[in-house]
């Protein structure tokens, strides 16, 4: 069993540095399963674990140039607000329905990331209907307030079911602000990290958490998401893309059929 669990924290952390998301997705049910953990406990926990991880892979892809931050400070700002207002009402919250929530809002999130229409394709049209071509930072800034009210409602289900929310920032990122899916993945780890904590910060007094644990998963999700990190390096941003909405689509059926059993 303590085998699986050191599996499981280098897996959380090489998905997590692989597509600038999903170290919750698999936390904390590893933590449930595996190490005996109680559900709101290991919401909570996961969240921790998450951060720090997110934390240093974000460091990482900054010095690679893979991080924007006018966008991390503006979804991250608005992010952190909602997360912790999810995670207050994530504690009274039926665990079942944050499960189905955060199975069907992955799907949503898996279909559009496997459209093969990317927005540079859209932003490409727009300029040949008339006008200049728009540049990444002509489309950046004038999503600026679109992408505040995302950080707002993935903070809220972050907050609410326990994931970083990076699922769900990394598709906003591609299809809102057209910047590259490598970039996204970078701009999501900052991102992650700063809500993971809003989040983890939300639980603390209400729920137990064993410190213990959380620290020794943490230590080996850190050293599996520089791996991830190498990895996605050697990928195209196409490739990436549909890898990620398939592993959406895959985890996402996981839970509603753990949910239902």
């Amino acid at each position: 069993m303590i085998f699986l669990a050191i599996l499981a924290g280098a897996v959380t952390g090489i998905v997590l540095g692989l597509f600038g998301s999903g170290g919750s997705i698999i936390a904390m049910p590893a933590l449930m399963v595996l190490l005996d953990v109680p559900p709101k406990s290991a919401i909570a926990m996961s969240l921790g674990i998450v951060a720090i991880t997110a934390t240093i892979s974000a460091w990482d892809n900054w010095r690679r140039g893979n991080v924007d931050m006018k966008i991390s400070v503006v979804f991250g700002f608005f992010g952190v607000i909602g997360t912790y207002g999810g995670a207050r009402l994530g504690v009274v919250t039926p665990v079942t329905v944050q499960l189905v929530l955060f199975a069907l809002v992955m799907y949503a999130a898996a279909w559009k990331m496997l459209q093969r229409k990317t927005v540079q394709v859209q932003v490409a049209q727009l300029a040949t209907a008339g006008g200049p071509p728009l540049d990444e930072e002509a489309i950046i800034s004038a999503n600026l307030t679109h992408i505040a009210a995302h950080g707002i409602g993935v903070g809220v289900l972050t907050g609410l079911v326990g994931v970083g929310g990076g699922f769900l920032i990394v598709p906003a990122l591609v299809l809102l602000s057209g910047i590259p899916m490598k970039m996204a993945i970078g701009t999501s780890l900052a991102i992650v990290a700063a809500k993971s904590y809003a989040g983890f910060a939300g639980y603390v007094g209400a729920v137990p958490v064993d410190w213990g644990v959380m620290g020794s998963f943490t230590a080996v999700t850190v050293v599996g998401s520089f791996v991830g990190t190498r990895l996605a390096h050697r990928f195209s941003q196409e490739t990436l893309k549909h890898a990620f909405g398939v592993f959406l689509v895959i985890v996402a059926t996981y839970l509603l059929l753990k949910s239902a059993l």
